[in-house]
């Protein structure tokens, strides 16, 4: 039997949200963690999957490996695989307790001799590793990597001998940086959006804020990209936006962009959902599994940063 004919009056179907076109995204090309991950956040899964999938990746000496960081591959701990599980667990309300402790422990046994952390640690050596994340054997401390560690384990009240030196690498690398390039500002202020000196953080990041915009470190004008030079390293058009370093309203970054600023910036990252329902990298694409793995956890950031912003994603 023929199938009756669409009444002219009929509703004209809703286009899909940005939510339900990236979740089909995820469903189709994530790993088990960001499938559990994009539950939580955008369909009211539970925090213990989320801990199951992410305890697949640790390690015997309680860092975390086997290319929870896409860019390291193997299965040794690292730590920006480590900084990466704290992040997880800080989403979901989990970064606490025993675990957290041991974790500080293999922080502390992996830390430089002025108690920070090194981007790459030699274990690393052996196993594929990006191009622009180096193997040494004497690495040295490292703010994107310490960063945003310390930032999380402040936010959360976690109190470990580590912090202490790290705290202070911290804040003597972000108030003597003259000059800087994005990923180290965002690493600075992961560090000072939690760190407890408040009044010391709001100073430091109001200089950081000048930098940015005396250096043109972030794009505030999507329409005019090429105002912005491209950091040296970078890959070709690995731009920075006013949303990258303010991922939330209550960040200190937000103070440095004016509200039309954020508001392109915010249109700009709406817009740049792609056809298949994720967001792509900007960053430098050098295996194909990687930029698979990435786009997932960029499609869920995405999604938090325009939610928190007051952004409509369902």
């Amino acid at each position: 039997m023929a199938e009756p004919a669409a009444s002219p009056l009929s509703p004209t179907p809703l286009a899909p949200s940005p939510r339900s076109r990236a979740e089909h995204f995820v469903w189709l090309t994530a790993r088990v963690l960001e499938q559990r991950r994009f539950a939580y956040h955008f369909l009211d899964g539970e925090a213990d999957p989320v801990e199951t999938a992410l305890a697949a990746y640790r390690n015997a000496d309680d860092g975390y490996g086997h290319a929870l960081e896409p860019d390291l591959r193997g299965p040794v701990s690292q730590p920006l695989h480590t900084a990466h599980a704290l992040r997880v667990l800080d989403s979901i309300g989990r970064c606490g307790g025993q675990r957290v402790e041991r974790m500080c422990r293999y922080l502390t046994a992996v830390s430089t001799p002025d108690g920070a952390l090194p981007a790459v640690h030699p274990s690393q050596r052996g196993y594929p590793a990006a191009p622009f994340v180096p193997v040494i054997d004497h690495p040295p401390s490292d703010l994107l990597a310490t960063g945003p560690v310390v930032g999380l384990l402040h936010r959360n009240d976690v109190w470990h001998a580590w912090l202490f030196r790290a705290t202070d690498f911290c804040w003597q690398t972000v108030e003597r940086l003259q000059s800087s390039h994005p990923y180290e500002i965002e690493a600075a202020v992961a560090f000072l959006d939690s760190v407890p000196d408040r009044s010391r953080a709001e100073k430091a990041a109001d200089r950081l804020g000048r930098m940015v915009r005396e250096q043109r470190l972030a794009v505030l004008d999507p329409d005019h990209m090429d105002a912005c030079a491209v950091a040296p390293g970078y890959a070709p058009g690995e731009h920075h936006f006013p949303y990258d370093f303010a991922r939330t309203p209550e960040s200190l970054a937000r103070g440095w962009f004016t509200d039309e600023e954020m508001a392109r910036a915010l249109d700009h990252l709406s817009a740049d959902q792609q056809e298949d329902g994720g967001w792509p990298i900007r960053w430098r694409s050098w295996a194909p599994g990687t930029a698979l793995e990435c786009r997932p956890m960029v499609t869920i950031e995405a999604l938090r940063t325009l939610r928190s912003y007051g952004r409509v994603i369902d």
